[in-house]
């Protein structure tokens, strides 16, 4: 061996992915599911028997859990389909700055200060609704 040094470039990520293979016909209202690349949370699943050219087919119908749009798929019942990894953590409102920063209670009894509300009016109106929502809900409990 010798004493010179080498550098690899590394063109590939540490390998995780974003989503895992899942029989269509194993997955059902209230799950998740890749529709056209976008994760969505499945709301109605609906299955066609065997026809004679095999398989039996499964519609999906999917709300996209970033923009709401509503999607559309069919895939054979014994083929794979991508399912998204989704972790849901709900957080405490403790406070907003003036500067648009909130100040979040985690589970763990720390804060989170780093997200900042958006800028754009129809978002940060949805937004201001969740947190009063949350809010008057924190207080009658």
């Amino acid at each position: 061996m010798s004493d010179e040094e080498h550098h690899f470039e590394s063109k590939a990520d540490a390998g995780a992915s974003k989503t895992y293979p899942q029989q269509a016909g194993t997955i059902r209202k209230n799950g998740h599911i890749v529709i056209k690349n976008r994760p969505c949370k499945v709301v109605e699943v609906s299955t066609s028997k065997t026809g004679k050219h095999g398989h039996a087919k499964c519609h999906f119908v999917g709300i996209d859990i970033f923009t709401g749009k509503k999607l559309e798929d069919i895939v054979p019942s014994s083929h794979n389909c991508d399912v998204p990894h989704v972790n849901r953590t709900d957080y405490q409102l403790i406070d907003i700055s003036e500067d648009g920063f909130v100040s979040l209670l985690t589970e763990s009894g720390g804060t989170k200060d780093d997200l900042k509300l958006p800028t754009d009016e129809t978002l940060l109106s949805q937004v201001s609704l969740s947190i009063i929502w949350t809010t008057f809900a924190c207080c009658v409990e």
